[in-house]
């Protein structure tokens, strides 16, 4: 089952607090802090993600088992360990990029 927990937006300013992905080479602000759940995503020059994610917005939702809903999936994003407690992924579904989270205990 998915849940809705936030938005991302790709944008070009600086919106708020932000932590910096040296590797990934983005910056992005909290969802959690944000009245609207939206994270604002922004790209450095040399950024490793997609050019999708990099310029159309996804929709994010937490999910129970993560492997079960790549079965399948058109992978954007491979899954990878976000922080110590969380798993994601992107998919795109509906020419749009979707992404999956899972809790990790």
């Amino acid at each position: 089952m998915r849940t809705f927990s936030h938005i991302g937006i790709p944008t070009d300013k600086i919106h708020g607090e932000e932590t910096h992905n040296v590797e990934g080479g983005f910056h992005i602000t909290d969802f959690e802090q944000s009245p609207s759940r939206v994270e604002w995503l922004r790209c450095e020059e040399k950024c490793g993600l997609p050019e999708m994610l990099q310029t159309v917005a996804h929709v994010a939702y937490q999910v129970d088992d993560l492997d079960k809903e790549l079965e399948g999936a058109n992978v954007l994003l491979e899954p990878w360990m976000a922080n110590e407690h969380l798993r994601i992924a992107f998919i795109i579904e509906d020419d749009a990029p979707v992404e999956l989270m899972e809790a990790v205990h």
